[in-house]
């Protein structure tokens, strides 16, 4: 193994606590009035939405917002041992807790010689359903910790995109990463490839104002008045569900369309109603049999027959934006609400059972190839669900 340690290991010790970021009532964007305005008159919408992953894609540090562990015994994950006889400088990365803080080191070296480098957890990123990566400033630099949280396992991990052996804590975090990550974060360039931002304008979490646009007109309009029960619509407000099917599977290809989309307007430019080619090259028809997984889900599903045959089926025919994910085999009503499960390819062998889970079978889980880390010898693949519905020869049957 050949040991890349980029340390700066001449700093021992972190950084003073910080806790940057705005408070949901203010935010640092015209017109904008935070999710705790619109929950005074929206809480049967707003208040299951605060636990759903995407209202959690980013968070400040908490004892209830970090999930890995940090108690001693479980709060390490060893590279190279100190003790090994390979002649290689140990490394070995601590993740600690005091109080509200949060941190990781990177310790390497031969000992007794070790040295020492610790950086505080300031953002926390992912909700934790699969896992976590936690981010760090340095002054207006935006960096990626080299460990994250793995839930399947509960284990530490090398974080993904970073080579196994080393302990690099200047990976940047560019404005696409914190465009589906958070509702805003001011970039200091219009370079895409930046890492520098203004720390305070950091707003965790996806807010109702990023699908349904800013609020204050709204606010003003229906200030001191009861809520509106009217299903006329509101031109104070944008609502998705009256957007035309494009620009509805527009709103969630944003994010849920792969990283290998090319950007011609600057993060968080995006206004829910248009169409994403004004802010982001179109991306090629994935045109292998089998594209990867964490390939451009809205595509995949576009791809699928269900999707060709329904003139009006969005990714809100399935999933309630404004509640958490059920399991997945409840999702089974929503096709055989289309669907005769006698016509089942397998319903003779396995009977009505089968409309316990439609779901396993023509939307598997599948290991991504873009999501890996590569921990200590052994591989670790995020798995997620493939929208392209369809018939899967070697599906787990019930």
């Amino acid at each position: 193994m050949k040991l890349g340690l980029i340390l700066s290991l001449a700093v021992a010790g972190s950084q003073a606590t910080r806790t940057v970021g705005q408070s949901p009532d203010r935010l640092p964007r015209a017109g904008y009035v935070g999710d705790s305005t619109c929950l005074q008159c929206h809480k049967t919408e707003g208040t299951p939405y605060l636990q759903t992953g995407h209202h959690l894609t980013s968070q400040l540090p908490t004892p209830q917002s970090v999930h890995g562990m940090f108690q001693a015994g479980s709060n390490t994950l060893t590279i190279v041992d100190p003790a090994n006889n390979s002649g290689e400088p140990g490394l070995i990365f601590r993740m600690e807790q005091h109080g509200n803080r949060f941190s990781e080191s990177a310790i390497t070296g031969f000992p007794p010689n070790l040295q020492q480098r610790t950086e505080n957890i300031d953002i926390v990123t992912g909700s934790g359903k699969r896992g976590q990566t936690y981010l760090n400033w340095q002054g207006d630099h935006l960096l990626e910790l080299p460990v994250s949280f793995w839930t399947d396992g509960q284990q530490w991990i090398n974080s993904p995109g970073y080579h196994n052996g080393t302990a690099d804590f200047a990976r940047p975090i560019h404005p696409a990463c914190m465009e589906c990550h958070s509702t805003y974060l001011e970039a200091l360039s219009s370079d895409p490839s930046t890492n520098r931002f203004k720390p305070d304008t950091f707003v965790p979490g996806i807010s109702c104002e990023t699908c349904h646009g800013p609020g204050e007109t709204h606010v003003a309009r229906h200030a001191g008045k009861p809520a509106a029960t009217s299903k006329a619509a509101d031109d104070t407000i944008l609502n998705p569900a009256r957007f035309p099917r494009d620009r509805q599977l527009d709103l969630c290809a944003l994010c849920h369309n792969g990283i290998q989309r090319e950007p011609i307007a600057p993060a968080f430019s995006y206004v829910p109603g248009r169409p994403l080619r004004e802010f982001f090259k179109p991306l090629p028809s994935p045109v292998v049999e089998h594209p990867d997984v964490h390939g451009n889900q809205v595509g995949l599903l576009e791809r699928s027959r269900c999707f060709l045959s329904s003139p009006s089926m969005t990714c809100s025919t399935c999933h309630n934006t404004h509640s958490p994910e059920q399991p997945a085999a409840s999702y089974s009503a929503k096709c055989l609400s289309c669907h005769q499960w006698q016509a089942c390819g397998v319903a003779k062998k396995l009977g009505k059972s089968i409309t316990s889970n439609c779901i396993d079978c023509h939307m598997p889980v599948e290991p991504t190839t873009v999501i890996v880390s590569e921990t200590a010898g052994k591989e670790v693949h995020a798995t997620m669900r493939n929208h392209w519905i369809k018939i899967y020869p070697d599906a787990h049957l019930p």
